[in-house]
């Protein structure tokens, strides 16, 4: 069975009447992501700098950190999204917030107990990492089961992109006051309690998850490559899951890179590196705010095209900042604000794409191997990011990593998702190709 084969045309399954707005279930597990992930944005700033201001981590060791935080995607989401595929997810996604919770609190018990060094905190961080691959490879498979038609698809992936752009908003700044005002380990009881307001969201949620369609096989290896294969197979998702490796290792090596260069260099407070953030994000608000009406206006591939270019070549103007402080502090407002209203934009698209290439029972094992690919992509780049810092300094490191952002622009002009004009019928749900 080809892929091409799977795709339905059907009108009942593409539109359906009314909005999420009246969806109660999906709300609530809205509500419930977005105080999370304001939590994560406190979290993935107050970790650096614990190590940064406790332990006078050395470049190499907070690029380290954030590679391990990363590091269990590339060697456990495949294997999880085969077994999410066997399992209720929401009984998944339950277990890892609460083993995030825990983790996260015991952070400032053992800074108050003196007990905290710094590879408790690359374990803690690890840890950490292996329950967000649980909780990552269930939650997109799992918003289907609440919004139920395909239709709201595109809506629902805006309604998670303005959350995850509000949550990049406020989370940097409230990182940094929380971190100057009562030290960077503490600050992470913050994201402890976000992960309890996520789990009694989940726990509200009243719409059935259906139990997981049987399969002929069960074989680990067999369903890692039907994974493996429906991804790489469609040239739209092989094309989707390479760019966004390329987008995240930027991303993430230009964010380690100046959290180094703003703190080591510059000697900018918390306060103020989180401002920058915080100021920036608000241009992946705005992108997820404007991202339906510009995908119904414009060509799908034109839009991903140009968000895609933006969020790539973002990083070059802070390679070219200089002058005086309040300038260098603006330019690199501007620089993220371009990478952030690109990845809002961008990011619509990416998920409604995904979501519709895909039946439910490979869900999963899809959002795996992007995840693995994605996610993998952000490891990397955090350690390149501090090997690089260590070698050229946090300055010359931001240069290479700049040019080399916008070089991997030209593999977006070649890429096949370039050239939708809109969003493909949803698959069927059938049996992979076996």
């Amino acid at each position: 069975m080809t892929q091409a084969s799977l795709r339905s045309t059907a009108a009942a399954t593409t539109t359906s009447p009314g909005s999420l707005w009246r969806n109660r279930d999906f709300l609530t597990f809205w509500l419930g992501e977005t105080v999370s992930l304001l939590g994560t944005q406190v979290t993935n700033l107050a970790l650096p700098l614990t190590a940064i201001r406790a332990f006078d981590a050395s470049d190499e060791q907070v690029g380290l950190l954030r590679f391990v935080q990363l590091a269990p995607y590339l060697g456990l989401a495949l294997v999880f999204g085969v077994w999410v595929d066997r399992v209720r997810r929401r009984r998944v996604m339950l277990a890892a917030n609460l083993a995030r919770l825990v983790l996260l609190a015991l952070v400032p018990v053992l800074y108050w107990s003196h007990a905290l060094g710094m590879t408790t905190l690359l374990v803690v961080a690890g840890t950490v990492g292996i329950a967000s691959v649980l909780f990552d490879v269930s939650w997109m498979s799992y918003v289907p089961t609440v919004v139920r038609n395909p239709g709201h698809y595109v809506e629902a992936s805006a309604k998670m992109g303005v959350s995850s752009s509000s949550a990049d908003v406020a989370g940097p700044g409230l990182a940094g006051m929380l971190v100057s005002a009562l030290g960077a380990p503490v600050a992470l009881i913050v994201d402890a309690c976000s992960y309890a307001v996520s789990v009694a969201s989940l726990l509200l949620i009243r719409t059935p998850e259906p139990r997981p369609r049987p399969a002929e096989r069960r074989h680990v290896l067999t369903e890692l490559r039907e994974g493996l294969r429906w991804v790489l197979g469609d040239r739209i998702l092989r094309a989707l899951a390479l760019v966004g490796f390329c987008c995240n290792f930027s991303l993430v090596t230009v964010w380690t890179m100046f959290l180094l260069h703003g703190t080591r260099d510059l000697g900018l407070a918390p306060a103020t590196i989180g401002g920058v953030f915080a100021t920036a994000s608000v241009g992946g608000l705005v992108g997820a705010l404007i991202s339906g009406r510009v995908i119904r206006r414009f060509p799908l591939g034109r839009v991903y095209l140009v968000a895609q270019s933006a969020l790539l070549l973002g990083p070059t103007l802070i390679a070219a900042a200089a002058g005086p402080r309040p300038v260098l502090i603006a330019m690199f407002v501007l620089s993220f604000f371009v990478s952030y209203l690109g990845l809002g934009v961008a990011g619509v698209i990416i998920v409604s794409l995904r979501q519709t290439s895909t039946p439910q029972s490979m869900m999963g094992r899809m959002t795996a191997v992007f995840r693995t690919l994605l996610f993998g992509g952000g490891a990397l780049g955090g350690l390149a990011a501090g090997l690089l810092a260590g070698w050229l300094g946090p300055r010359g490191a931001l240069t290479v990593a700049a040019i080399g952002s916008a070089i991997a622009v030209a593999g977006l002009i070649v890429s096949p998702v370039s050239r939708l004009r809109a969003l493909p019928a949803a698959v069927s749900e059938q049996a992979p190709a076996g």
